[in-house]
């Protein structure tokens, strides 16, 4: 029998636990865990900003954390990537970044970030409270406390860096190249790039996603489909001093921002708080209206690119400099090479990198930037090395004459000039610019436009490239950087001072207009547009149609090399068929057009003005050429040029046009693309919705039963041709029955746009009903488009397809932008390939 225990024995218990309690259990918890010195011995250590140990028996990374509550900068990276532009996941590619700071809790460390888009800016504590617990903040990990000593906790950050913080494997889920998961067993600290320096501390892990059914982009760059292997990297940073001041945000200035609601905002003001993007920049002597900077920016640039581009770079870079100089910073904007003992992943350096893809892509700049100011610490370029490949393809189909043995230096002189272009535009992103695509009708006002290449006619009509894009930086670059940087006079209101640079501007006759305004196709204002050259569209639309055809009338083979494939003329014939694409989404923007700036209440000037009558007529008249046989058949001489591909040149290359003819070059596709391209932008919901709107405000504007008549005469009423052009009209013709269904069901689409659609439809049904002709060919067109209409009638929420649209060659600078939205009609997914 089991006796109870005595009162003795429970008092005995009862002391001990006492004595724990009195004594304190942190105290016994404190003796059972070692100290950081004993329980690193035998690792390496790398002193800096988070000091760290190397476990090399182990594999393991540990990290001293010397500061806790104290804020800090954390963002993570992509140091070798995966070489696909489709999927993304480039070399040096920068995740958003995140201020947080390590807070214990018992045995436990927490990576928090607080939620800086909700603050208080105020000096009563309660009130800052009240925000900060009113919405959620963010864990990112947890690590368990190792080792303690003198204040410092030791914690092992192993699993933390060998995580998938750039989401590779969503992002190739994403693109559907199949199903990827993170593999432990298969990932390690990369240690030649894990270092730590006195005010930021770089680590970086090579982690290995295993998975299966992978997709042809993922095939194209991985050596095995059943793992792919990057290097992931992470940057603890330490934040800026007090000492910046942030600047305000103006809509009219041209300058990106950051954005947080304050809640100690007085009621009559707005909550939402804007301060602009920029790297801080401090005078020697701030009363002088040119000075020397305490520390200018330094940029350098990847000494991994290839001569003679490498030169083209830094030239373009250097740029620059001038636009500060002009805002009152002398010796502000360095260039230089980066040293071969430089980590490039480094917070210290402003970077712009050269990354290869397997297939042509675009370039970005980024960086990162304080969230609370809007200061930027650390500027990002990544140029892909493709591109250049695609701006000499343009030269040399504009005007490579390879006959024999020739070098044709202007091809290289306009691709080099690109460069230098290219360069100064993504380091302007860098230094806080976005987009100014209106900036093409003043002159060539600023690099941070995209630029089709300027293309003149000499008087005997020979083309001629030698001043395709233009050298130094813009005069609106100029306007932009002295907004953001320049010193006010002290006392001065800024918002004022701002407000004068602006008027200055304005005065002159520039412009700003960014992405939102452009890059839409069915975007309404008829200056803002990408790729476009001039200031009047409708112009421009008509040269490029000029020098399009003479191009195309003198296509020969000697736009390739000798002992080139004969098929690989079709990659040169693309961007010359297609030449005229970016005019024609500009041309679509004057009609139903609507002209505004970012106006402020108690400028002068009206806010929003329609495009005149005259001017919308010209440039539905000009945008219907693009539709007609004339311009839309390929010269004769051409298709007798391209053969199918030989083996090993693959057939189903994005670079070439698609086709329903196998191997064989379809000599009808490359019209339904370029008419498809058209008709997506003439038609779009957008533009339909408006074209109805403005006639029932004003009858003398068009509007879209005007618009469809029109479109209807040129295309279903005109006399039939015989052959090829005849070939043509129907292809036409059966795209826009088919975008004409695809309006009359358009959820997007205003309900009268959607009516007047329908009835067009119904009108043409009895009109191809009427029609007589012993043509065979339109027969048969006729009594197939008949057919899909009865159906479309007796069911019109039924999929229906007239004629499903080619997919064109691959996207912009060289492709198209508009994708297939009308595949099936009824789906309303009308997604765009903008990029």
């Amino acid at each position: 029998m089991i006796k109870a225990p005595s009162k003795l024995i429970y008092g005995f218990i009862l002391l001990m636990a006492f004595s724990l309690l009195g004594g304190g259990v942190g105290k016994a918890l404190a003796q059972n865990t070692p100290t950081i010195t004993t329980f690193t011995v035998g690792m390496e250590k790398m002193p800096g900003f988070i000091t760290l140990f190397w476990d090399g028996k182990k594999g393991k990374l540990w990290m001293e954390i010397a500061e806790l509550e104290k804020e800090i900068l954390y963002y993570p990276s992509l140091a070798a990537g995966l070489g696909s532009n489709d999927i993304g996941l480039d070399r040096g590619r920068i995740l958003p970044s995140h201020v947080v700071k390590f807070e214990r809790s018992g045995n436990k460390v927490l990576l928090t970030e607080p939620n800086y888009g909700f603050r208080a800016i105020t000096d009563n504590e309660m009130e800052k409270k009240a925000v900060e617990e009113s919405f959620a903040k963010s864990v990112h990990w947890g690590f368990e406390v190792a080792a303690e000593e003198g204040g410092k906790v030791l914690v092992d950050g192993t699993a933390f860096f060998l995580q998938d913080a750039a989401g590779a494997a969503a992002a190739i889920s994403r693109t559907r190249q199949g199903s990827y998961r993170l593999d432990p067993s298969r990932c390690a600290i990369y240690l030649p790039r894990t270092k730590s320096f006195p005010k930021n501390t770089e680590i970086e892990a090579t982690i290995t996603l295993t998975g299966d059914q992978a997709g042809p982009y993922l095939r194209e760059v991985t050596p095995s489909t059943n793992a792919v292997t990057l290097r992931m990297h992470h940057s603890f940073v330490e934040l800026p001093d007090d000492n910046y001041t942030p600047r305000v945000f103006d809509p009219r200035a041209g300058i990106n921002s950051v954005s947080f609601y304050d809640y100690a905002t007085p009621v009559d003001e707005s909550i939402t708080k804007r301060y602009i993007r920029r790297h801080r920049l401090v005078k020697k002597d701030p009363n002088a209206a040119v000075s020397e900077v305490v520390e200018p920016i330094v940029y350098y640039v990847d000494p991994g690119t290839p001569e003679p581009i490498r030169t083209a770079l830094i030239e373009g870079t250097k740029w620059w400099a001038e636009a500060f100089e002009e805002a009152g910073f002398k010796n502000a904007f360095e260039v230089k090479l980066l040293p071969e003992d430089a980590d490039p992943m480094d917070i210290r350096y402003h970077l712009v990198q050269w990354v290869h893809r397997s297939t042509r892509g675009w370039s970005y700049g980024g960086g990162v930037t304080d969230p609370r100011t809007g200061e930027i610490i650390k500027g990002k370029v990544t140029l892909g090395s493709l591109r250049v490949r695609q701006d000499y393809l343009l030269a040399q189909g504009l005007v490579g004459e390879f006959d024999g043995i020739s070098d044709n230096e202007a091809l290289m002189d306009m691709s080099l000039a690109r460069m230098r272009q290219l360069a100064a535009h993504e380091v302007g992103h860098t230094l806080g610019l976005p987009h100014n695509y209106i900036a093409s009708t003043f002159g060539r006002a600023s690099v941070m436009d995209y630029p089709h290449p300027t293309v003149k006619l000499t008087p005997d009509n020979k083309i001629d490239i030698s001043d395709a894009y233009p050298e130094g930086i813009g005069e609106w670059d100029k306007v932009a950087i002295k907004i953001a940087y320049a010193t006010f006079p002290e006392g001065a209101d800024e918002a004022a001072e701002i407000d004068k640079l602006v008027k200055e501007y304005q005065a002159k006759g520039m412009k700003f207009l960014s992405d939102q305004d452009a890059r839409p196709p069915g975007s309404a204002h008829p200056q803002n547009h990408l790729w476009d050259n001039g200031e009047n569209a409708i112009d421009e639309l008509d040269h490029t149609l000029k020098i399009r055809k003479i191009v195309l009338d003198n296509f020969s083979e000697k736009k390739i090399p000798m002992g080139t494939p004969m098929a690989n003329l079709e990659e040169v014939l693309v961007p010359m068929y297609m030449f005229h694409r970016y005019q024609v989404e500009a041309a679509a923007k004057v009609v139903a057009g609507l002209s505004y700036s970012y106006m402020l209440r108690g400028e002068a000037g009206s806010p929003i003005a329609t495009v005149s009558p005259e001017e919308q007529s010209r440039a539905l008249k000009s945008l219907l050429t693009t539709l007609t046989p004339e311009t839309l058949a390929l010269p004769k001489n051409v298709v007798s040029l391209i053969p199918p591909r030989p083996y090993g040149f693959p057939a189903n290359s994005r670079e070439i046009f698609n086709r329903n003819t196998g191997l064989v070059f379809d000599i009808l596709s490359p019209a339904e693309i370029a008419a498809h391209h058209t008709l997506s932008l003439l038609l779009h919901p957008e533009r339909a919705s408006r074209l109805v709107n403005q006639h029932a405000w004003d009858s003398s504007l068009p509007g879209l039963h005007q618009v469809l008549d029109q479109l209807i005469s040129l295309t279903w009423k005109a006399p039939v041709k015989n052959g090829y052009e005849g070939e043509i009209q129907r292809v036409v013709a059966k795209l826009v029955l088919q975008h004409l269904l695809a309006l009359s069901m358009d959820s997007d689409a205003s309900s009268q746009a959607r009516a007047i659609a329908m009835l067009k439809v119904g009108e043409l049904q009895k009109a191809i009903k009427t029609q007589s002709t012993s043509n065979i060919h339109q027969m048969a067109h006729n009594q197939y488009c008949l057919a899909m209409l009865d159906g479309f009638f007796a069911n019109p929420q039924e999929k229906v397809t007239i004629l499903t649209p080619m997919a064109a060659p691959a996207g912009a600078p060289i492709g198209t932008t508009v994708q297939n939205w009308l595949e099936p009609i009824c789906s309303h997914d009308h997604s765009m390939d903008t990029h």
